[in-house]
């Protein structure tokens, strides 16, 4: 097995803020000990793997200037370790997992990234990724993309504003009509009832907790023990923690570890 003495990045990364944060933790985590190649489209992405193609690692955002980067390997197969830098949700990501492919999901932490690249140090022997896997992968993100709302149009005072799902927080149901609150604690009004919502949502990120309550993976910051088999969750952006009904708390425990 190869040494970790000295190692070659490839960096499929089409914002340069992305790609910074990503050099900042690939330092913490290897000190000097890398060396790094940097592209932002697909185009660019295959004319260098037709050039060289023996890169230790690959870290790839999905969204790439041009297209997705599914594009990149069903046009050039490689055999280096992926690890994608998305925001995109479980579904696709859970299909990554299941092949061996790693992930950090976006807006992701230090921690989180320490994760990944952990995980490609322990299973660092190369692998080799068919094309039809990379076919497969794209059209699960086609099918969810169609299937899953990924925004709202919410009504406000100046206008329509568009407020997409992955920063949600917490819906809250008022009637016929359910208020919203988003990662940065700003609250919105959508006039639909929290029953014609969950069938919209996507139940690997979303879990309605309560007959009233639907809250989103990405912005749990603390689960803490609650009186009669129920759960407390610190939700961001809400000053108040939100409470499981008794009768899901179960069900909710086992939606975490999924």
């Amino acid at each position: 097995m190869k040494s970790f003495e000295r190692i070659h990045i490839l960096l499929l990364e089409d914002e340069l803020p992305a790609f910074q944060k990503l050099i900042a933790h690939l330092t913490n985590f290897f000190g000097d000990s890398f060396s790094y190649d940097h592209v932002r489209s697909v185009k660019e992405s295959v004319a260098l793997l037709q050039n060289r193609n023996n890169y230790d690692l690959i870290l790839s955002d999905i969204k790439l200037l041009d297209g997705a980067s599914f594009e990149v390997f069903q046009k050039v197969e490689t055999k280096s370790p992926i690890i994608f830098c998305t925001a995109y949700d479980e579904h696709l990501l859970e299909a990554f997992q299941t092949n061996g492919i790693a992930y950090v999901l976006k807006p992701y932490s230090e921690k989180d990234f320490e994760q990944a690249l952990q995980k490609f140090k322990d299973l660092f022997a190369p692998r080799s990724f068919k094309k039809n896997l990379f076919e497969e992968l794209k059209h699960i993100l086609e099918n969810d993309q169609q299937r899953f709302q990924k925004r709202f149009a919410i009504k406000k005072k100046g206008g329509i504003k568009l407020l997409e799902t992955v920063v949600i927080s917490l819906i809250q149901a008022q009637g016929d009509f359910c208020q919203i609150t988003d990662q940065d604690g700003k609250l919105h009004s959508i006039s639909k009832n929290i029953g014609t919502l969950v069938p919209k949502l996507d139940p690997k990120t979303f879990f309605r907790i309560n007959r009233s309550q639907l809250v989103h993976m990405l912005h749990i910051e603390k689960i803490e023990p609650y009186s009669k088999n129920r759960l407390a969750l610190k939700m961001k952006g809400c000053k108040e923690h939100v409470i499981t009904s008794s009768s899901v708390t179960k069900e909710f425990r086992t939606w975490l570890e999924q």
